[in-house]
């Protein structure tokens, strides 16, 4: 028997390309949560970024909030982010996978702006986004771990896609 979804206000983190974005808008579709994605709050169009200061206070008005899901990493703010979560997701997936998907999906949205995205950045993969890839276990994971474990915001850790469907699977649709 599945168990009801138990909560409202979920992080999802890992690395560019692990699929933080597809798992939001499925768990959003299924438990009716909305979702935030941090690349709509960061990213102005044609690749402009906000102030640290405007995205803080756009981040804050989603906090707030009673339920979302909010995806993204932006290190910066983990630790705020973290205290305000019911509960967080990690999706600590191998590093070609994630580079494969990076590239796939820069296939898929050639052109465009992807769905998570704001409109007017179209999909790209250039030598700085790669690089953060390929560093991320080295430069951010311990990082995020250790707030993870430090904190007092319950979290799973998957490793696999298959082992984070598996676990969603066994939730019933709101």
């Amino acid at each position: 028997m599945k168990k009801c979804f138990p909560y409202r206000k979920v992080l999802i983190v890992g690395c560019g390309g692990a699929g933080k974005s597809t798992l939001a808008v499925e768990m959003g579709r299924r438990f009716g949560l909305p979702i935030v994605h941090l690349d709509k709050l960061w990213w102005l169009p044609g690749w402009q970024t906000r102030s640290e200061q405007e995205f803080d206070e756009l981040l804050n008005a989603e906090l707030i909030k009673t339920d979302w899901i909010i995806e993204g990493n932006f290190f910066r703010t983990f630790k705020t982010r973290l205290e305000h979560a019911d509960f967080c997701i990690f999706l600590d997936y191998d590093t070609e996978l994630c580079v494969q998907s990076v590239y796939a999906r820069a296939e898929k949205y050639k052109g465009t702006s992807r769905p998570d995205m704001t409109e007017g950045c179209p999909e790209q993969v250039d030598d700085e986004f790669k690089n953060w890839i390929s560093s991320f276990k080295e430069k951010v994971r311990p990082s995020m771990l250790s707030e993870l474990k430090n904190g007092s915001t319950p979290y799973m850790i998957f490793q696999t896609r298959d082992d984070t469907a598996n676990w969603l699977d066994g939730f019933s649709n709101k």
